[in-house]
């Protein structure tokens, strides 16, 4: 077949350890045979990020503002042990939460559901997207350990020195205290992210919070929320066919137990953390989750949901063999992909994608896989492919399907 033709690049990051090696295979497998491949690359591979002082990773943000799509591999966050192990001039932020925070973007994941490997709870028949606000409450919290008796207070002072005062508890003894912030700024762009996105993929939109409990922080999310969809979304999801629903969070917990999925529930920053793993472990694992950051402003980066595999990646040092499970991966760049297609308008490009995805999906319903899947697949006698037979394997399908 004729190579694919792209108009427009995608900014393409390169990341670490063994999904890097998966990275190379992808494209030498399963895009560069059949699509003319363009992309502006970014190396956001630690040594690279230590030799450019993470110049790079800012580089690889300000490309994805200019292109609109990015697709992203896994990169190591590092630790006092990658301190140790890379060489590092210092110890470097997560790349995710530097590019998270230029884009002002929200993260949407969502499992990959496939025969033969059933979420645990019987009745989701469909997909669950977490949204995860993804900035402040705990996660910038400033907390104090209190050694004795007396009064802590919160206070606020203004610019002109004014000042506002709570009294947060009378301590008969010791104890500890916890201060969190947000701003409404980040909170507006979480909730365009999630109308959009909603929009985007056809799908119902859950929010919930506890406003009845946090009658002023909490509330002032939902508030925002309201507002918003109100002014500028009411009408668009109306004509969409689709929905925006408030709950509390304990309510909304209940409800989607019973569900059948097939929606997008939006979370604070804390519940995104925990929903987002209950999500991923009760379809499958994080290997089948798909990962995209999507900013208000229309801006897409797309990833696996899932880290660099390093266990993995040190057997392939030593020239062992790994069954390493690149779905997740695969789907970042079909995900990109895609909406570059749509944008672009490029039907041939987004038919690509939508066959890539098949040919995953369709190669391990025939019961090849790699050992993740294998180890928690219904199927029977399924057949365990190493890292590069199971990338080969999808590619074999996918030329089956354009055959």
């Amino acid at each position: 077949m004729e190579k694919i033709k792209m108009t427009t690049p995608l900014v393409e990051m390169d990341g670490d350890e063994m999904t890097r090696i998966l990275w190379q295979m992808i494209k030498d497998e399963l895009l560069l045979p059949f699509i003319d491949l363009k992309t502006e690359y970014y190396d956001l591979g630690l040594e690279n990020r230590n030799k450019t002082y993470d110049q790079v990773t800012v580089d690889s943000a300000n490309a994805t503002k200019k292109y609109g799509v990015a697709v992203k591999c896994a990169t190591i966050t590092p630790n006092a042990a990658r301190m140790t192990e890379y060489d590092l001039k210092e110890m470097w932020k997560s790349p995710n939460g530097t590019i998270r925070a230029i884009l002002d973007g929200t993260v949407f994941r969502t499992p990959i559901k496939v025969k033969g490997i059933e979420p645990c709870v019987k009745n989701w028949k469909k997909p669950i997207t977490i949204a995860r606000h993804a900035y402040g409450d705990v996660y910038k919290n400033v907390e104090m350990k209190i050694p004795s008796a007396g009064k802590a207070e919160l206070v606020f002072t203004a610019e002109d020195g004014t000042q506002t005062k709570e009294t947060i508890f009378e301590f008969s003894g010791p104890g500890v205290i916890q201060g969190q912030h947000n701003i409404e700024q980040s909170i507006r762009s979480f909730a365009r992210s999630c109308f959009t996105y909603a929009l985007d993929c056809g799908q119902d939109l859950w929010f919930a919070t506890k406003d009845t409990i946090s009658k002023k922080y909490d509330h002032t999310f939902k508030d925002i929320f309201q507002e918003i969809f109100d002014s500028e979304y009411k009408d668009k999801f109306e004509a969409a066919g689709i929905t925006y629903f408030y709950t509390l969070i304990d309510d909304a917990v209940a409800r989607v137990m019973k569900s059948e999925g097939g929606f997008i529930w939006a979370c604070k920053n804390y519940d995104g953390d925990v929903m987002s793993d209950m999500i991923s472990s009760a379809f499958g694992s994080l290997a089948m989750m798909t990962s995209v950051l999507v900013s208000p402003e229309g801006y897409y980066e797309y990833e696996a949901a899932h880290g660099t595999v390093q266990r993995h990646y040190y057997k392939h040092l030593n020239g062992e063999e790994t069954s390493t499970n690149s779905v997740a991966t695969i789907f970042a760049w079909s995900g990109a992909l895609r909406k570059r297609a749509e944008m672009d308008q490029l039907p041939e490009l987004e038919q690509f994608a939508d066959n890539l995805e098949k040919a995953c999906i369709d190669t391990i319903e025939s019961g090849r896989m790699t050992k993740d899947l294998a180890l928690i697949t219904e199927l029977e006698n399924p057949t365990v492919l190493n890292s590069g037979d199971f990338i080969r394997a999808i590619r074999e399908t996918l030329e089956k399907l354009y055959a």
